[in-house]
Parts: C-alpha cells; sequence; structure tokens
C-alpha cells in the first residue's frame, strides 16, 4: 500500500493519496484544488486515480474533488448521510456508513461520523495484502491530534442558528459508537494539524492512533463518564474566530466548485503596460512582497498579501470574489513564482489571476501611512482596532482597543467608524499590513501601529 499524506501549511490541510501498488490504483481523499500534487504521485508511482472522496463539505478551502475527476476520470464519492439539508449539490456517488470503496487489495469502508458537521465521514482503511483488519482512519475533521472538530462552524460562517449544542452531542456519541468501538492500534490521519481554526488546540503532530486519544485527549475523562453536558460545555468553550470566508466555502463546496481545466501560463507585463488600467481601477495589483518591503513603497490601492504559506488564507481575508470581479495582477519576482501564488488563491476559490509583473517602475506608488507606539500615547480622535484573534486579545490588547479578526473586518465593516482614522495592529504586523491595505480600499483611512503589538509592550516595558 502506498499512503501519502499531503499538506498545506497556510491552511493547515492534510489531503491524502492512497494506492494499490499491485494493482495501480489509487484514491484521494479530500483533494485540494490545485491538483497536480496528486497527478504527479500517480504518474510516479505508476498508478491510475480511479476514485476521489472527501470527508466532508469543508468551510476553509475549496474542494479539488470535482477538478481531480475531470482531470483524471475517476468517480466521484460523496456522502448521502445528513439529511436532506446536507446533501451535495452535483453528481457523485452516494456513500452512507459501512458503505465500500475497493481499489485492489485495499479496502476504504466509510463511517458516519456527525458532529463537525452532519454529513461528515471518516474512512478506515485496511491494507488486504497484509490482513483483514483496519489498520488506519482517515478521521477529517471529526478527531484530531489532541482535539476534535468544533460543531459551532455552521453557526459562526455559514448562518446556522444553535446548531453548535445538536453537533457537539452528535461528536460525543460518534466518539462513544464509533471511533472508541475500534481497536487502540488504529492509526489516526486527521485533515487538519496545528494552526486550524477547525478546532480549539490541535496538536502539530501529523497522526495518532485510536488508544493514545483514548488515554491522553482532553475528552477521554468525559466519555470515560459518559458526561454529555460536562464533554459540550468544554468542547464549545473557547473556540477559535471562524474567518468570514467560511461562508462562501461551505456554499461552493456543497454547490460544486467551478472546474478550472488546465491553468495557461500567466502572461508578464511592464509597469507601463499596466499603469493606465491601474489607475483606472480596471485591475487589482496584489502586492506579495514583505511588509517590510511594502511600506517601503507599493502601488496606490493595491491589496497586500505576502507570499507564503499563509497566502492562501490572507487572500481570502480581503478579496471576496464575489463581489471583487476585476482582474488580478500579481507582483512576483518571476513567472514561477506568479503561479505559485496563483495556485495558493485558487485555493481558496479566488480565480481571477491574470497576468503578473516583477516591476514597480511606471505604476503610481504611495507608502502606507505608520504610526509609532510612541505617537499612539498623544494621539486623538483615533479608533484602535486589534485584528488578532479573539483568545490573543483576551490574553492582552492595547487598553481602548476593539477586537475585529482579520478574518472578519472586511464583513463586519459597519462595527467601524467612517469619520475616525483607524489605527490597526496585530500580533507583529504581518497579518495587519493585509487587513490595513484591505480597509483602506474599503475607504477608511487607516494608520497601521508600527511593530504592532510586540513593539506597544516593548515601548511599555521601557517607560
Amino acid at each position: 500500500m502506498l499512503f501519502q499524506r499531503i499538506y498545506e501549511e497556510g491552511l493547515s490541510q492534510a489531503s491524502y493519496f492512497i494506492g494499490c501498488q499491485k494493482q495501480g490504483v489509487a484514491a484521494v481523499v479530500d483533494a485540494r484544488r490545485d491538483i497536480q500534487v496528486y497527478r504527479d504521485l500517480a504518474e510516479n508511482n505508476g498508478m491510475e486515480i480511479v476514485a476521489v472522496t472527501e470527508t466532508h463539505i469543508h468551510a476553509d478551502y475549496l474542494s479539488g474533488t470535482r477538478e481531480l475527476a475531470a482531470a483524471t476520470g475517476a468517480t466521484v464519492h460523496l456522502s448521502g448521510e445528513g439529511g436532506q439539508d446536507w446533501q451535495y449539490g452535483f453528481d457523485g456517488e452516494r456513500l452512507h456508513h459501512g458503505d465500500t470503496l475497493e481499489l485492489g487489495n485495499i479496502t476504504l469502508t466509510a463511517l458516519h461520523t456527525p458532529g463537525h458537521t452532519p454529513e461528515h465521514l471518516s474512512f478506515l482503511v485496511t491494507d488486504g495484502a497484509v490482513t483483514d483488519q483496519p489498520g488506519y482512519l482517515l478521521s477529517g475533521d471529526f478527531v484530531f491530534v489532541g482535539d476534535l472538530g468544533r460543531p459551532d462552524l455552521l453557526d459562526e460562517a455559514a448562518g446556522g442558528q444553535d446548531t453548535r449544542y445538536e453537533g457537539a452531542k452528535n461528536l460525543f456519541r460518534s466518539l462513544r459508537n464509533v471511533f472508541l468501538a475500534l481497536e487502540d492500534y488504529v492509526q489516526v490521519h486527521p485533515a487538519h494539524g496545528a494552526g486550524s481554526p477547525c478546532g480549539k488546540a490541535l496538536g502539530a503532530v501529523p497522526s495518532s492512533t485510536v488508544g493514545y486519544e483514548r488515554r491522553f485527549a482532553w475528552w477521554g475523562p468525559y466519555l470515560e463518564a459518559d458526561d454529555e453536558a460536562g464533554f459540550v460545555r468544554e468542547l464549545l468553550d473557547g473556540q477559535p474566530d471562524a474567518h468570514a470566508y467560511f461562508a462562501r466555502m461551505k456554499r461552493e463546496n456543497r454547490d460544486g466548485p467551478a472546474v478550472l481545466g488546465t491553468l495557461q501560463e500567466l502572461p508578464q507585463h511592464s509597469g507601463a503596460d499596466l499603469a493606465d488600467a491601474v489607475t483606472a481601477g480596471d485591475v487589482v495589483l496584489v502586492d506579495t512582497r514583505t511588509p517590510e518591503q511594502v511600506h517601503q513603497g507599493t502601488v496606490t490601492n493595491s491589496v497586500a498579501i505576502p507570499a507564503g504559506p499563509q497566502a492562501s488564507n490572507f487572500a481570502a481575508w480581503v478579496i471576496d470574489p464575489e463581489k471583487e470581479t476585476r482582474p488580478l495582477v500579481v507582483l512576483a519576482p518571476d513567472a514561477d513564482a506568479a503561479a505559485e501564488f496563483r495556485d495558493a488563491l485558487l485555493r481558496t476559490g479566488i480565480d481571477t489571476v491574470s497576468a503578473y509583473t516583477d516591476t514597480l517602475d511606471d505604476l503610481p506608488l504611495t507608502v502606507p501611512p505608520r504610526i509609532t507606539p510612541e505617537q499612539l500615547q498623544t494621539a486623538s480622535d483615533v479608533t484602535l482596532v486589534d485584528v488578532r484573534g479573539k483568545s490573543e486579545y483576551a490574553q492582552e490588547h492595547i487598553p481602548g482597543a476593539q477586537q475585529l479578526s482579520g478574518g472578519a473586518a472586511l464583513w463586519r465593516l459597519d462595527e467601524l467608524p467612517r469619520d475616525s482614522t483607524l489605527v490597526t495592529y496585530c500580533q507583529s504586523g504581518a497579518r495587519n499590513t493585509v487587513v490595513a491595505s484591505g480597509l483602506r480600499r474599503a475607504g477608511y483611512h487607516v494608520l497601521e501601529l508600527e511593530g504592532s503589538f510586540e513593539a506597544w509592550q516593548r515601548s511599555v516595558a521601557a517607560r
């Protein structure tokens, strides 16, 4: 058996390639939308991808199930559980509790494990070349290493009304009736790792076992005592902020993400080529440089999204493709970097990157304004906005600041005054640069706190 984990750091998202080497067939579970990594795995191992499936209707990234099936001819398999309101809106063979997928010597068995979402499936994997007993569990967003999938996300990001309580009770039942019924040696491979907002305390270790989680996870004592009420209270307490773009991901993943097909190479433009379109607002320039470089000067009305692991996430904070339909032009050092950045944006459904440029020459420039912690002490008529998560804010924040997490700020503009200068900060400055660029494009006058919260702490300590 070939068992390969593919991990996307920015979204803390894991997908899995599982293949039978004897028969040369494979399945992919929870694929992301830029699919070349799976096709390369199949080609390098002499395998054909014959099945694609997913554990649930994802909220934090756009699924690549349809994309991969269209490219390979693989059969789509989708959960048929969860009731009428949780049925997928596109074609695929429906899976129910106990149904199996056969891949040569390998068997994937679907287990209905509701709680995070009503339709959620986990997949037991049995390597028939070795044993007739399952040895692996693809747990999706049901069980993480040291934690569980949050049941409140449907309320927080998808418009649900108090679904969290029933979801939490369903998680308790799924643990008791399904997960803890498995042998202790079964390996647990979740769909997310540390940093994902789909849980509150995810471990950084990529996998665990049923026995380890049974004994050491926070929820173990509640299950052992059959304390559902205590479990629900603890599970729902202290969940992190949900990003506003999750609602769009839920809709698109339910209805079926658009199939992109073969992506063309991005054309390169000079600054002179772009100057008129940028000035007229016909295109949006995306500055992918570091925050330090952006603060030395950037294109007027551009959006700042630093290239790197967080690009997928940050882009969805400040670009809503349902409203922003203008072409995006990426500032990047070369074609490969521009293509990598485009792929990152595809993962959160931003499909409008049309070209790239490697220069700021001939483009209208501005220097994003900042304020130092010392200047903040005497500033008046400003509104201080903390764009960190609510748990960070609760631990310590600048007195007088309101909390509005970066992943929600552009969707909650009614909470920000139009007639006041905003002073925004995060922990060290990266998130702040992204959010501030979005707020400026929304018409706000924004000063970024230089050095953000860490600089403020140093300033206070030095007084």
